[in-house]
C-alpha cells in the first residue's frame, strides 16, 4: 500500500486548528500561496474540500471537524514515536495537576499520592475536584486526569484501567447483627444507606434481591461514601461502600465490615486524560505513581454511581 505524503499531516493539523490558510501559513512559517497549494493537495488526498468559503472567511466542513481529533492523535503518536520526550527533574518541577474524582478515590488514593508528591516532587500541587456531570471535553481544557468508573471516551482521550473493586457493607461495630455473616434475608431486612451523587436509589443490588423475591428498605441516599459511613455509625443501618473505602473507614472508626451475600459484579476503576498530555513526562509520572498506589492495595475507592449501589 502506497502511503500518502506524511509531511501533509502537520499542515492539515494547522489548517484544521487555524481554520484559515493565512493562519496555518503563519504557524508553519510558510507563504500563504504555499499553504494554499498544500490545501489543494490535501483536498485531493482526503477527498473533501476541508475549508470552504463562509462570508469573508472560511469554515470547516463536517468531514474536517470529524478529522480533527484523528489528525491530532496521529500527529501526537508520530511525534511520540520519532522524538522521545525529555526527562523531567521531579525535585525542581513546579506543576499543578487538576484531578476530578469522587470522595472514595480522594480518601483512599489521595493521601498516598500526596505523600509521594511531597517526597519525590515537592513542587507538585494536587487540585482535586468533585465528580458531577462529566464531559470528556473538560479534559481538553480544565481537567488533567479523570479517575473513576469511566464512560465511553472520544478518540482524543486516553485511558488506563487501575483496579477492580467490589462493594461491602459497613455497620456500627456494636450493632446487634455485626458479629455474624449476613444472610440474604437479613441483609434485605436491615435498613440501608446508599450512595449516589445523582440521588438514585435503585441499583443492581435491588435486581439481585428481586431475583430472590426480596426487597430492601433504603433509609437514606447520600452523595458521598464518607457520609454513608457516618450514617451507619449513628444508626443500625448498613452502608454499602467500595472495599477500599470500607477498609479505610474500619481502620479509623468503630465500624464492622461485612460481606454482601449477593452475586454483585465487580466494578472497574480507571483513569482518563486528553491526548495532549499522553507524552508529557510529569503527567506520565503522575499516572504511573497513581497506578502503583492502586496496585499496592489502594484500590477499591469506588464511584458514586457504580454498579454495586446507587447506580
Amino acid at each position: 500500500m502506497q502511503l500518502p505524503d506524511l509531511n501533509l499531516l502537520p499542515a492539515l493539523d494547522a489548517l484544521l486548528r487555524a481554520g484559515s490558510v493565512a493562519g496555518a501559513a503563519a504557524e508553519l512559517n510558510v507563504s500563504a500561496s504555499a499553504m494554499s497549494r498544500t490545501l489543494g493537495r490535501l483536498r485531493r488526498v482526503v477527498g473533501d474540500p476541508l475549508l470552504v468559503p463562509s462570508g469573508r472567511g472560511l469554515q470547516l466542513t463536517p468531514r474536517a471537524r470529524e478529522l480533527q481529533p484523528q489528525v491530532q492523535a496521529a500527529l501526537a503518536s508520530a511525534l511520540t514515536a520519532l522524538r522521545p520526550p525529555a526527562g523531567v527533574e521531579l525535585a525542581t518541577l513546579e506543576r499543578e495537576f487538576t484531578i476530578r474524582t469522587n470522595d472514595g478515590v480522594a480518601s483512599v488514593l489521595g493521601p498516598a499520592l500526596a505523600a509521594r508528591c511531597a517526597a519525590e516532587a515537592p513542587g507538585i500541587r494536587l487540585r482535586l475536584l468533585p465528580e458531577g456531570d462529566e464531559d470528556p471535553v473538560d479534559l481538553r481544557r480544565d481537567i488533567d486526569l479523570d479517575v473513576g468508573a469511566l464512560p465511553p471516551l472520544p478518540p482524543d482521550v486516553c485511558s488506563r484501567d487501575l483496579v477492580e473493586y467490589r462493594y461491602l457493607a459497613v455497620a456500627r461495630a456494636d450493632a446487634w447483627y455485626a458479629g455474624e455473616p449476613l444472610t440474604a434475608e437479613r441483609f434485605a431486612a436491615l435498613p440501608h444507606i446508599t450512595t449516589s451523587r445523582r440521588g438514585r436509589v435503585h441499583s443492581v443490588v435491588d435486581q439481585r434481591l428481586a431475583e430472590l423475591d426480596l426487597r430492601r428498605d433504603v433509609l437514606a441516599t447520600v452523595p458521598t461514601y464518607g457520609a454513608a459511613c457516618w450514617f451507619a455509625l449513628e444508626s443500625d443501618a448498613l452502608a454499602l461502600v467500595p472495599d477500599g473505602v470500607a477498609a479505610q473507614a474500619a481502620r479509623h472508626l468503630p465500624l464492622a465490615v461485612l460481606d454482601i451475600p449477593l452475586d454483585l459484579p465487580p466494578v472497574r476503576l480507571g483513569m482518563a486524560w486528553q491526548l495532549r498530555l499522553d507524552a508529557d513526562p510529569a503527567h506520565r509520572w503522575l499516572r504511573a505513581t497513581l497506578a502503583e498506589i492502586a496496585a499496592d492495595g489502594g484500590g477499591g475507592a469506588g464511584d458514586g454511581d457504580g454498579a454495586g449501589d446507587g447506580a
